[in-house]
């Protein structure tokens, strides 16, 4: 049987934002993702920086469909959809999906932010849509771990304005939440997943250690929650789901290796003007 959320796991969900789930990939599972990631050209040459306004740049590549691949077989299979489901109340599909590559030394910061703070410049309506952060590397304090306000999604959608190349939440607002709710350090295992709604305040300091932090984070949107116009992410697109047993099957398959239009999201200079009129785009 797939291994989905528990209703402890879903009441955590609601209550705080967030629920860290251990281990969601066992040991085969996440190295397979790890050698596909740290050896696929196509994902390297797709990737993008982003200045953070502290002096480092954050790198990722960003598509919007899951493809047939090792990328894909995570972000299709049972254990991921069938828990964002009861998140949900409902159908879901695949909205996008990201490598962050906080690299050694070099790898940026994330802002405080939150997801819908983006994605209600998209045309949806409610914040019915989840993120998956699930732990490529070893996530630490030290190499740059997603940050959580606890409880912050209860504060409603927070307007967001331009810091350095990324778009961040109030500061003033953030700080004063921060006086109320504590902060959460999110440490993780290769394999462990994190489950956050999209109005939850999160962010992430720059990765000054030896030791890389990436993250594929798959994003999923209510199939009700279909945005009423056209963006740069999709609109409501039926999801194959897969068995879990699909990951080890498909094993290393790279998107140099998949022939998949997954729709990649490029870095071009429309999507930074978006951001600079003060209509800001997805990120992390």
């Amino acid at each position: 049987m797939s291994q989905t959320l528990s209703a402890a796991n879903i009441a955590a969900y609601h209550e705080y934002g967030y629920v860290i789930v251990r281990r969601l990939f066992d040991v085969e599972e996440i190295t397979l993702l790890h050698r596909a990631a740290k050896e696929d050209h196509e994902l390297d040459k797709r990737s993008f920086g982003r200045a953070d306004g502290e002096g480092g740049t954050v790198r990722l590549s960003l598509w919007n469909h899951p493809g047939d691949g090792i990328y894909g077989m995570f972000a299709r299979c049972e254990r991921m959809v069938r828990s964002c489901e009861k998140l949900l109340g409902g159908e879901v599909y695949h909205y996008h999906s990201k490598m962050i590559m906080k690299d050694p030394f070099v790898g940026g910061a994330w802002t405080w932010h939150q997801d819908y703070g983006y994605w209600y410049q998209n045309g949806i309506l409610q914040p019915l849509l989840t993120s998956v952060s699930v732990a490529v590397d070893r996530a630490t304090r030290e190499n740059g771990c997603l940050q959580v306000i606890l409880g912050s999604h209860h504060c409603g959608r927070i307007d967001h304005i331009l810091s350095g190349e990324q778009a961040g939440a109030d500061r003033e607002r953030v700080e004063q939440i921060l006086k109320r709710m504590p902060l959460v350090y999110c440490e993780m295992e290769p394999g462990d997943a994190i489950f956050f709604h999209p109005n939850l305040l999160h962010r992430s300091d720059q990765n000054t250690s030896d030791k890389p932090r990436w993250s594929m984070i798959c994003c999923y949107n209510a199939a009700r929650n279909d945005p009423y116009k056209d963006s740069h992410h999709p609109r409501y697109t039926p999801l194959h789901v897969v068995p879990d047993t699909a990951i080890k099957q498909v094993g290393v398959k790279r998107f140099s290796d998949d022939t998949s239009d997954v729709s990649w999201l490029e870095n071009t200079k429309d999507r930074s003007a978006k951001i600079l009129s003060n209509k800001p785009q997805a990120q992390v």
